[in-house]
């Protein structure tokens, strides 16, 4: 026996237009043969445990006398307050010296160029660029209230716009009105401290600015970890979202500087009966990732 249909002109056209494009409101996943819309798999990041060369390709051992090699190192000067109200001037001159195997940072209490201290920043910048390795620095660090050390790293290149955009890895930060307590922090567009969404690991070391302690980062696509003596201590991995939280994959260089006062390091004042303050530095090595 035969069945007699009969299809209307609406209703003919949604068959067909359901037929054509095969829209998901024209069948149901359930239905048999159909397949399942699958959601798409978020990227992973993927950890190639890298490791690194054994030699330092870059260094200094500071085994000699005078002001610091100009092969190697470069200065940031002025006193604008760079950008935290600081109340030094830094100076290429008498505020940085190496003698007896060490490099030495020295803040005096002076008039400077308009400002009430002087102090040094130096920088590898178009001495050492680097992207990805193991940076590690042995030092011992100033003491007392108005001091900011600061071992970190900044992009050579700024390829994504102006800080944070473009990064920074602080690999060791210090304020001396909280002695001991030892920072590694990094900054992004997305996470950074003016929004409260920094990246952070503190670390009590209670010979901070007696006795030298080994302050390290470890930089690979797939994160940058952070040691303190040998022992991990922060740990942020790539989660491949875009620059905006990792722009770490572009040319970076090493800063060394002693700040004094500013609106971290002045929080609680600065007490000028402690300078001058130092900060000692045995030595400074780069060892090159070794790629997979």
């Amino acid at each position: 026996m035969k069945a007699n249909f009969k299809i209307s002109t609406g209703l003919l056209y949604v068959m067909i237009l359901c037929s054509s494009y095969s829209l998901p409101s024209c069948s149901k996943s359930t239905e048999p043969g159909s397949e399942p819309t699958q959601p798409v798999a978020p990227v992973v990041p993927l950890d190639k445990a890298w490791s690194f060369e054994s030699t330092a390709a870059w260094s200094d051992e500071f085994d000699y006398t005078g002001l610091p090699l100009s092969t190697k190192w470069g200065y940031d000067i002025g006193g604008s307050g760079w950008g935290n109200n600081e109340k030094q001037f830094y100076t290429d001159n008498n505020n940085a010296r190496v003698a007896n195997g060490m490099l030495t940072i020295t803040a005096k209490k002076e008039d400077y160029v308009g400002m009430k201290y002087s102090s040094a920043r130096m920088v590898t910048k178009n001495k050492l660029d680097a992207l990805y390795g193991r940076f590690e620095i042995r030092a011992k660090l100033p003491s007392g209230k108005g001091t900011w050390p600061a071992i970190w790293m900044l992009p050579t290149d700024y390829s994504y716009g102006d800080w944070p955009k473009s990064g920074e890895i602080d690999i060791m930060e210090h304020v001396g009105y909280d002695q001991n307590n030892v920072h590694f922090s990094t900054h992004t567009e997305a996470y950074y401290f003016k929004i409260n969404t920094q990246k952070t690991s503190t670390k009590i070391i209670p010979t901070a600015s007696t006795e030298f302690h080994t302050y390290r980062v470890d930089w690979t696509p797939y994160a940058i970890r952070g040691y303190y003596d040998d022992v991990n201590v922060f740990e942020f991995i790539n989660e491949q979202t875009g620059y905006k939280a990792w722009p770490f994959d572009k040319r970076f260089h090493l800063l060394l500087n002693v700040a004094v006062g500013g609106d971290w390091g002045g929080a609680q004042g600065i007490d000028d009966t402690i300078f001058p303050q130092s900060m000692v530095v045995d030595y400074v090595r780069y060892f090159k990732m070794i790629d997979k």
